[in-house]
């Protein structure tokens, strides 16, 4: 893919975590979620055409209940 690769990494309130999972597995561009131990509660990988693209996921999942915090991280070509 030649599109943006995007790593996200989210708090969310406790017990929470598998909730909104559901809900970004519902979404386009999201190639891989899951949950994880540690500092951060969600992992998710997003694979897109374009930062527009990118944008309107990142829009969408801070939205989702539940959701406290998201770290995005763009790779690198």
């Amino acid at each position: 893919m030649n599109g943006v690769v995007a790593y996200m990494l989210l708090i969310t309130d406790t017990g929470k975590e598998y909730e909104v999972i559901k809900e970004i597995k519902k979404m386009g561009g999201i190639s891989e979620c899951r949950a994880v131990y540690g500092e951060f509660d969600v992992f998710i990988r997003v694979e897109v055409a374009d930062f527009v693209s990118l944008d309107e996921i990142v829009t969408q999942i801070r939205r989702i209940p539940g959701v406290l915090q998201t770290t995005t991280l763009v790779a690198s070509p």
